[in-house]
């Protein structure tokens, strides 16, 4: 794992062919309703964007620029840009499984825990702290999410497979519409990124590239 399946500079042609392959298996094509839209920046944080990390994604450091696009479209448009973090208690008291199943744990309050500079949260802006793959297992975003009155949601961030994927499933189950992004998300190896983007057009989501939705923003 951890080899360049894709990179900023191949990103776009790459995108290109995983819609094209997927286009047979997407349910649906949806229109973003601004106005009762959020994004969601999944996990983009140093532990998982630093070469040197035991969890390094490489598809993190190609999409990146394209989710700070989409974070700065947000907040231009007036509507919430909600990050998450994975992060362990020091003493890994909330670790279960996960602490025997993964080589190495974001720690909560280390450097490497933090959302990349390139992506920094504003001030007034929710950061979601999880333990678990989806960012709505024991955590307040579906509190925050009804409180915002918010009917679509833009997931972005790593792994698509793992946190991207089990967050867009279960805003599907909450009857939230989901649009998943192809460019937007990244993983380790490329037949599992584009097994979730197959996956999640057919049952559970929207698969766009980001420009679809930059469009909308506009």
């Amino acid at each position: 794992m951890g080899k360049f399946y894709v990179t900023q500079d191949t990103l776009a042609d790459r995108t290109r062919e995983w819609i094209s392959r997927i286009r047979r298996y997407q349910q649906h094509e949806l229109k973003l309703n601004v106005d009762r839209a959020a994004l969601l920046v999944i996990d983009m944080q140093v532990f998982f964007l630093e070469s040197q990390s035991p969890t390094f994604t490489c598809g993190g450091l190609a999409i990146l620029p394209n989710v700070g696009r989409l974070v700065r479209a947000f907040r231009r448009a007036g509507r919430p840009v909600i990050f998450t973090r994975h992060v362990h208690h020091p003493n890994k008291l909330d670790a279960g499984i996960m602490e025997w199943w993964w080589e190495g744990m974001c720690l909560e309050g280390s450097p490497e825990s933090e959302i990349h500079p390139d992506l920094k949260p504003l001030p007034d802006e929710k950061i979601v702290l999880k333990h678990r793959y989806s960012a709505f297992y024991n955590t307040d975003l579906e509190t925050v999410l009804r409180c915002l009155k918010i009917e679509d949601i833009v997931i972005s961030g790593v792994m698509t497979n793992l946190c991207c994927e089990s967050t867009a499933r279960d805003a599907y189950f909450r009857d939230y519409r989901v649009f998943f992004l192809a460019d937007g998300t990244g993983t380790v190896e490329e037949e599992m990124h584009e097994a979730s983007l197959m996956n999640l057009a057919f049952g559970f989501a929207c698969v766009t590239p980001s420009q679809t939705i930059l469009d909308a923003l506009s």
